[in-house]
């Protein structure tokens, strides 16, 4: 099974950054912020879209936008072009 996002949306795997205080102390899971960074997993039917963001490509996104689902044991989030604030180039 796989996920087909309609229009402009795209459904991204979220990147978990691992977080640390200046002094390098590592930041547990439960006190961490939501994660603001994905890899594209699918791009909607949008043409433009299509031409701007590809499969694979990282991104950040707004973090409160999209919906978080849980898809084979996995969690995803879907969200909308404008949602995406940056393509991450490296």
């Amino acid at each position: 099974m796989k996920i087909k996002p309609m229009d402009d949306r795209l459904v991204l795997e979220l990147i978990e950054q691992e977080q640390k205080t200046m002094s390098g102390i590592i930041i547990p899971d439960t006190a961490k912020e939501k994660p603001i960074m994905g890899r594209v997993v699918a791009v909607g039917t949008d043409e433009d879209l299509r031409e701007k963001i590809k499969e694979g490509d990282k991104v950040l996104f707004a973090k409160y936008g999209g919906e978080e689902i849980s898809f084979d044991n996995k969690e995803y989030k879907i969200v909308q072009r404008s949602d995406v604030l940056a393509v991450i180039e490296d």
